[in-house]
C-alpha cells in the first residue's frame, strides 16, 4: 500500500485558481456597469441576474431568446493574442438573431471556458462583450467563467452567449410576406463569425502568419483584418421598424449562408430570386475564394459575401422601406425579390458574384 501524501492537495494544485477568478471579476465590473439600461442596474456578483421588464417600457411583451457562439474564430484570437473583439462577435451573433424577430435585446449572459484562467486576458474578452452590449442596447447581467484543466489546453478558451429580448405582441416578425416583395441587403463588416474553419484552412494553405500584412486590407495584419467584429444591426433596424410598417421580414446571414437562412423566414410556397451581381463582395471574400479555390456556390452557402442581413420589404411600399433603412444609416442594396416556388430549391440566383 502506498503512503498517503503528508500534505493535502488544493484546488489550485489541481489547476483551478479561485484567486484568479476573483481578480477577473473585479477587472470586469467597470465594463459590466457600462452596459446599464432601464430594467438593469449593471451589477454582478449575485447568484442570478435581474431584469425589470416593466421598467423597460413594454405593455404586452413577448419574450424572445437566442444563444450562439463565435466558432473557431476564437482560435485566431488565441493564436494572435487579440482578445478584445471576439466578445463583440459573441453579442452580435445573439442580438442579430433577436432583432430579426422584431425584438429589442434586453439582457445578455456569457459563458467563458478556458484551460488556464488569465484574468487580464479574460477581462479583455469581457470588455468586448460589454462593448457589444452597449452597441445593442442590452445589459450584461451575468455570466460564468469556467476554468477546466484537462478539458481545454492552457491557452485555449471558448465562448457562448445567451440573449433575451422582447417585442410587443403585435410587432413580431416575419409577417405577411407575398410574391413580389423586394429584398434589400445590408452590408456586412467582414467575415462576421461563420466559416472560420474554412478561413483557417485557407490561411494555412497560403503559409501566411497572423502578424503578416493582410493582402486584402492595407494597414492591417491578417489577424486584425479577419477579426473585424460582426456588425450589430440592432439599433438602426429597430429605428427602421418604428419608422415604417413596410418591413415584413429580416434574415440574419450566418452559418449556411443565403440558401439556408433566407428560407427560415419564408412561408410555405415562397422562395427568393437573388441578383448576385448586385452583391457588393468585400475584398476579404475575393481573397478567400481565390486562395482557396472556393466555388461560387460554396461561397454562398458558407459566407455572407458582403451582405450580413437581408430585409424583405412590401412591394407596394418598397421605396418607403428603402428610405427608412437608409435614414437609419443602413445603406440598403436591392438584391432580389420574393417568388413562388414548388420545389425544394427556395433560393435561385441570376448573374454572378464579383469575386
Amino acid at each position: 500500500m502506498q503512503d498517503k501524501p503528508k500534505d493535502g492537495l488544493t484546488y489550485a494544485q489541481a489547476g483551478v485558481d479561485i484567486d484568479a477568478g476573483t481578480r477577473m471579476v473585479e477587472l470586469i465590473k467597470p465594463h459590466v456597469r457600462s452596459t446599464r439600461r432601464s430594467g438593469a442596474d449593471g451589477e454582478i456578483g449575485g447568484f442570478g441576474g435581474l431584469f425589470d421588464l416593466k421598467a423597460a417600457g413594454f405593455s404586452d411583451p413577448v419574450l424572445v431568446a437566442a444563444n450562439d457562439g463565435v466558432g473557431t474564430k476564437v482560435k485566431i484570437a488565441i493564436e494572435s493574442g487579440i482578445h478584445d473583439t471576439v466578445g463583440v462577435d459573441l453579442v452580435a451573433m445573439c442580438v442579430n438573431d433577436l432583432v430579426v424577430q422584431g425584438a429589442e435585446p434586453l439582457f445578455f449572459l456569457d459563458y467563458y471556458a478556458t484551460g488556464k484562467l488569465d484574468p487580464e486576458e479574460g477581462a479583455a474578452v469581457v470588455k468586448g462583450i460589454a462593448a457589444g452590449c452597449v452597441d445593442a442596447g442590452c445589459a450584461l447581467i451575468g455570466g460564468e467563467t469556467a476554468e477546466m484543466p484537462g478539458l481545454y489546453a492552457k491557452k485555449d478558451y471558448d465562448l457562448a452567449g445567451f440573449a433575451v429580448g422582447a417585442a410587443e405582441r403585435g410587432a413580431l416578425l416575419p409577417r405577411g410576406i407575398e410574391k413580389g416583395d423586394v429584398l434589400f441587403g445590408l452590408p456586412s463588416s467582414g467575415v462576421h463569425s461563420n466559416g472560420f474553419s474554412l478561413v483557417r484552412r485557407i490561411v494555412e494553405r497560403t503559409g501566411l502568419a497572423w502578424e503578416a500584412p493582410a493582402p486584402f486590407a492595407p494597414g492591417k495584419t491578417l489577424a486584425e483584418a479577419l477579426l473585424v467584429p460582426t456588425k450589430i444591426y440592432v439599433r438602426p433596424l429597430l429605428a427602421a421598424l418604428k419608422a415604417t410598417d413596410a418591413i415584413r421580414a429580416l434574415a440574419h446571414i450566418t452559418g449556411g449562408g443565403f440558401p439556408e437562412n433566407i428560407p427560415r423566414v419564408l412561408p410555405k410556397g415562397l422562395g427568393v430570386a437573388l441578383d448576385l451581381s448586385a452583391i457588393p463582395v468585400l475584398p476579404v471574400f475575393s481573397w478567400l475564394a481565390r486562395e482557396g479555390g472556393v466555388a461560387e456556390k460554396e461561397m454562398l452557402r458558407t459566407f455572407n459575401c458582403g451582405i450580413g442581413m437581408v430585409v424583405v420589404v412590401s412591394a407596394s411600399h418598397a421605396a418607403e422601406g428603402e428610405k427608412a433603412l437608409a435614414d437609419a444609416g443602413l445603406a440598403p442594396i436591392r438584391i432580389g425579390e420574393v417568388t413562388e416556388t414548388q420545389g425544394e430549391e427556395r433560393v435561385t440566383t441570376r448573374g454572378a458574384l464579383k469575386l
